[in-house]
């Protein structure tokens, strides 16, 4: 796709001299699949989240649906998750042979709601698959309550939240599984890939298996320098294994990724003061309270016509004439054909997540940007919502 020169692309990463470097390197090494590096970046990921072990794979989605069957679950099983989310998140459910089952979000967090999720909760209810929202922690004490009593399994959608930490803990280590996703938008980029981090070794080995086809245990090893190994295969497993190539830019981005957080946080400062004034919901304040970090993922705003004149749809196209690409994050799940004619959900009894996904667009927080860039973002919002 080409862009108009001077167009500035949502999420377009940050990629710098030494992703470059490492990435030649491995060019030159011969060896472009799963490998060392892969290896090198599943260590110091875990090292990042303080977590013994961990799992490379090719997405955030992989991550989800291997998690979810470690858990051995069954058609009659339920498993919790938000209305408002990207649809892997509940794709990843159905992948793993239990019945999803949703809940609201908060209209100001827009992240599930403890309220909502017990509401839910019944005999059939094994899982809950959280979702920190934009990169906010969700509200952890409450979550893990409902865990606590009803004896249910935690996994944690942490696409947007690599940084987050939850009154100090970081997101992804309070569950059973935490699944985070490297997507050429996200705040750590490899184009695409995610990991699984948990502290059962047992699980994260069998991860490791099945994604790589069901083959036992290194079977990447078995074209070294050290002789052809055979392999065996263990399992029915899937080909969501992480290439070399895809690593070696992680591991430098994995190195960025505090300098970066506060690059954007400086520019979600910017955008706070410009729009406070304006007839439009900015994000919910956020919380630092017992060292609670928001990972600043996504600027949102809600657009709403009553007190705007015109719709978010207007306003994207709006912003798309002048230069400026935005995001959608996210139309609220009941509102796709597919789960409509199979699952019979009406958005209607999502209030929030409709509300939210009929307003909600997402501004340009790439650390690539420059303060021209936002500048530039910030007067053109401006000129079209005052």
């Amino acid at each position: 796709m080409k862009f108009k020169k001077n167009y500035i692309v949502f999420g377009s990463p940050l990629i710098g001299k030494n992703e470059i470097k490492e990435v030649n390197s491995t060019l030159k090494s011969g060896w472009l699949g799963t490998g060392p590096k892969v290896e090198k970046f599943e260590n110091e990921f875990k090292k990042f989240k303080g977590t013994k072990y961990s799992a490379a794979v090719n997405s955030c989605t992989a991550a989800l649906h291997l998690s979810l069957l470690q858990l051995k679950l069954n058609k009659n099983d339920e498993v919790i998750t938000p209305a408002l989310t990207f649809c892997s998140t509940v794709n990843a459910i159905i992948h793993s042979g239990a019945k999803p089952v949703l809940a609201d979000v908060d209209f100001n967090t827009q992240n599930i709601s403890a309220k909502e999720i017990e509401k839910k909760i019944t005999k059939k209810t094994k899982a809950i698959v959280i979702v920190h929202f934009a990169g906010r922690p969700c509200e952890m004490s409450s979550i893990l309550h409902l865990v606590k009593k009803h004896h249910l399994y935690l996994i944690e959608d942490c696409a947007h939240a690599i940084e987050s930490r939850y009154q100090g803990k970081a997101c992804g280590t309070f569950g059973e599984f935490g699944c985070f996703s490297f997507y050429s938008t996200k705040n750590l980029v490899t184009g695409e890939g995610g990991m699984v981090v948990s502290n059962n070794k047992k699980n994260i080995s069998q991860i490791k298996t099945l994604a790589l086809h069901g083959l036992s245990k290194d079977a990447w090893k078995r074209f070294s320098d050290k002789g052809f190994k055979h392999y065996d295969v263990v399992n029915s497993g899937f080909k969501y294994n992480m290439m070399d190539l895809q690593a070696a830019v992680g591991i430098h981005q994995l190195k960025s990724i505090n300098k970066n957080l506060i690059k954007r946080s400086k520019f979600w400062d910017i955008y706070n003061n410009e729009f406070k004034n304006l007839n439009v919901e900015t994000p919910h304040p956020e919380s630092t309270e017992n060292g609670t970090i928001h990972a600043k993922h996504l600027y949102t705003l809600q657009i709403n016509k009553k007190k705007t004149g015109l719709t978010r749809d207007i306003f994207i196209s709006k912003l798309h004439k002048r230069g400026i690409g935005t995001g959608v994050h996210y139309r609220s799940i009941p509102e796709f054909s597919f789960y409509k004619k199979n699952y019979n959900w009406s958005s209607y009894n999502y209030p929030n997540a409709k509300k939210i996904g009929e307003e909600t667009v997402s501004l340009p927080l790439s650390p690539k940007l420059t303060l021209n860039d936002i500048e530039r973002i910030v007067r053109e919002v401006r000129n079209i919502l005052c």
